[in-house]
């Protein structure tokens, strides 16, 4: 604690302890303070000066320190000074003493409060940031919301003080002439409750509620200046129109349709989006093949010698679309039509937020859900049209296996294809600008996926600056620039998975002037809102989470909003996001990471969990990997959880299950898991949690005690 710290809290608790011990609440009571209003207006007629000083600065010191006795002092104002002084001292002596105590919380608990609980408070960050000033006056405004709370609250939030002081001066004024008026009378008020009678209460708190409506109204008059340039229809074609058939789409229309409302969702190309098609279904498909060839490679390490297999890529990828084949009908038209929803196929143009074209008809309806998707990003590089590349939407047409495979690109994608491919026999190089593979991930995280890639003979180029692709007769080649010197590469065919790009354009944003995000997603809300208030956005277009599961999640709030109509807002959280990476070994998260919580500032503990000596891993032949817990400091409340290891994916579960309804390692380590499963890792790792609190110091005196069982 620093020195400016100290002396606050020195001065604070010098106050405190001198109001307890002096007793100096006996002379902040109705009683004494109408016993002595004549030797208070004698001391003001005899000096005015003195007296407006001493009563300032002692009401300062009190609302400082955030003492009771306020409300009597704001009344004795009125009694000595009169309405016009006693309101001009109080507003003043009052705003500086809120000012002084909103300072005292800021630098006493503001970081603490912060970084314990940030990710809680960031959306009321933002709002305050918005608009802090604003709803500070409303609260201000109305006398029921404790003056010295208000202080103390505020002065967590990002809200600047100059603000704070001219916001709070401003609108406490009209109460403190209300009380200051009272306290005119003061000799003839019997009880605080009497004070203020409850139609001027009532009156106070409709001034207080006054700017909240006036905000709303505000917004409505924004809201209507939006759509001024947009005819409304008399009557709708109907209630939801869902542009996108993909896993944000179909969630959408599905509860949409499910609540009864009339809903048509439209798709110019496949059912069921780059998820079915292009992204989880075949990639999950393809390294499952990959998979099957390690562990045949691996056959010696579990007695089974002689094993041996030839890689049918062909028929490898074939397999890939029979999946797709499979799965296929749970997200076709006919069975969205068969549960109520119009399935139109085509391309669809917004041509306002009221209408909808598609194949040359208007669609009137009062909703718009955009869940267009994204699209692999292709990175402005000399020479790549020339040499040809692939993307993770076009590569499930290859049945010749690459004999050398570029994978450029060193996230999700990037790391899962190069590894299936590696699998099934190509030369994979692996080629990013970033220092590590996996860099949202802590190091240790891309060290223990880098080094089981090296071991399979993958070849990683990081911290490569990709400068040009080109052709020398028959071979195609890349080149990169590394720590100043250049670097070739030549390969057969290159896969591109360096991002993707939210799918913005053509279907009528541009006309509507849609705000985007720095990142090229359409900006919404917290429910799912764009700028115009009856087109709402979902998924991989809105971000900021390109998952399949995030799409569905965000696509429910979606739904729901653009029914309510604006009557009621449905607001999704982010507090819980999981993910995982299907490499080997696989990589599952939630929560924050540690490098996360450093860089937030946010204090935390780590438990880890080494799955080397773990029964059924050492069984199955894949003892590696680690169970990372990050916890609130001496508490059990989880942070965040990183898996990496042998099915991964599935065992973060318990951990995002946990965190969701606020349990903490204890609840998980009570829990019975079967023997043996890879599941009791994550019983050994809260186990470990609590064995570092273990109260080690008394074991001492616990086998001196056994031993005078024993009558040893």
């Amino acid at each position: 604690m620093n020195k400016a710290r100290l002396l606050i809290v020195a001065l604070l608790a010098a106050a405190i302890l001198s109001y307890f011990l002096f007793d100096l609440g006996q002379y902040l009571t109705l009683q004494y303070m109408q016993s002595q209003i004549a030797t208070f207006q004698e001391f003001r007629d005899e000096n005015f000066v003195m007296a407006a000083l001493v009563y300032f600065l002692v009401y300062v010191l009190i609302s400082a320190a955030s003492l009771p006795g306020a409300m009597i002092f704001t009344l004795l104002g009125g009694a000595i000074f009169g309405l016009l002084w006693g309101t001009l001292l109080v507003s003043f002596a009052s705003s500086i003493g809120a000012t002084f105590s909103f300072l005292i919380s800021r630098t006493l608990l503001r970081d603490y409060v912060q970084s314990r609980f940030g990710d809680y408070l960031a959306p009321i960050n933002r709002g305050i940031e918005k608009d802090g000033s604003f709803y500070l006056f409303s609260i201000r405004m109305v006398p029921l919301f404790p003056f010295f709370m208000v202080n103390l609250v505020m002065g967590l939030t990002p809200i600047n003080v100059v603000s704070f002081y001219f916001v709070s001066q401003i609108g406490m004024l009209l109460g403190t002439a209300v009380y200051v008026n009272a306290g005119s009378e003061l000799a003839q008020i019997t009880s605080l409750s009497g004070l203020v009678s409850a139609p001027v209460l009532f009156s106070l708190v409709l001034l207080g509620i006054f700017p909240l409506l006036g905000k709303l109204i505000v917004n409505s008059i924004r809201k209507n200046k939006i759509m001024r340039g947009y005819k409304r229809p008399s009557k709708f074609d109907a209630n939801v129109v869902v542009i996108g058939g993909g896993s944000a789409g179909l969630v959408s229309a599905i509860i949409a349709v499910g609540a009864k409302a009339k809903t048509i969702l439209i798709e110019k190309d496949r059912m069921g989006g780059d998820c079915l098609n292009t992204g989880c279904v075949p990639s999950k498909s393809l390294l499952r093949s990959g998979r099957i060839m390690s562990y045949i490679r691996r056959a010696g390490e579990y007695g089974i010698e002689g094993a041996a297999a030839t890689v049918n890529f062909a028929r490898v990828m074939e397999r890939v679309q029979e999946i797709i084949k499979t799965i296929e009908p749970h997200d076709s038209m006919e069975r969205f039509t068969s549960l109520g929803v119009e399935c139109i196929a085509g391309d669809a143009r917004i041509t306002s937020p009221y209408s909808v074209e598609v194949n040359g008809r208007t669609i009137n309806t009062r909703s718009i859900i955009i869940a267009t998707g994204a699209r692999p990003m292709v990175p402005p590089v000399p020479g790549l049209n020339e040499v040809g590349y692939l993307t993770s939407d076009t590569i499930w047409t290859l049945r010749e296996l690459p004999r050398r495979l570029l994978v450029v690109g060193g996230g999700p994608i990037g790391c899962e294809l190069a590894q299936a491919f590696n699998n099934l026999g190509s030369e994979v190089t692996q080629v990013d600008m970033a220092s590590r593979v996996m860099p949202r991930e802590d190091v240790e995280v891309s060290e223990a996926v880098m080094e089981q890639f090296r071991k399979q003979g993958i070849q990683l180029l990081t911290s490569h600056k990709l400068t040009r692709f080109g052709k020398a007769g028959e071979t195609k080649f890349m080149e990169a620039e590394h720590e100043g010197e250049t670097v070739r590469v030549e390969f057969d065919q290159v896969l591109l998975a360096i991002g993707r790009k939210a799918n913005v354009e053509g279907f009528g944003l541009e006309e509507l002037n849609m705000p985007l995000t720095a990142q090229g997603t359409v900006e919404v809300n917290s429910a799912m809102q764009t700028a115009f208030p009856n087109i709402f956005a979902c998924g991989d277009v809105a971000g900021p989470y390109q998952f399949t599961h995030m799409a569905s999640f965000q696509a429910f709030f979606a739904a729901i909003n653009s029914l309510l109509g604006g009557w009621w807002r449905l607001r999704a959280k982010y507090n819980v996001v999981p993910w995982a990476t299907f490499t080997d070994p696989e990589v599952a998260r939630v929560g924050l990471s540690e490098a996360e919580a450093k860089s937030r500032g946010i204090k935390y503990e780590v438990t880890r969990y080494d799955m080397d000596h773990h029964d059924r891993s050492l069984a199955d032949g894949e003892a590696h990997g680690f169970i990372k817990v990050l916890t609130v400091p001496n508490k059990d409340k989880i942070l965040g959880v990183t898996i990496v290891g042998y099915h991964a994916g599935e065992l973060i579960g318990e951990f995002v299950f946990a965190m969701t309804h606020g349990m903490g390692l204890k609840k998980i380590a009570a829990v019975t898991h079967i023997y043996p499963t890879l599941l009791e890792g994550n019983k050994f790792a809260a186990n470990a949690w609590r064995n570092k609190r273990l109260p080690e110091k008394y074991f001492p005196w616990l086998e001196k005690f056994f031993r005078w069982q024993r009558g040893a």
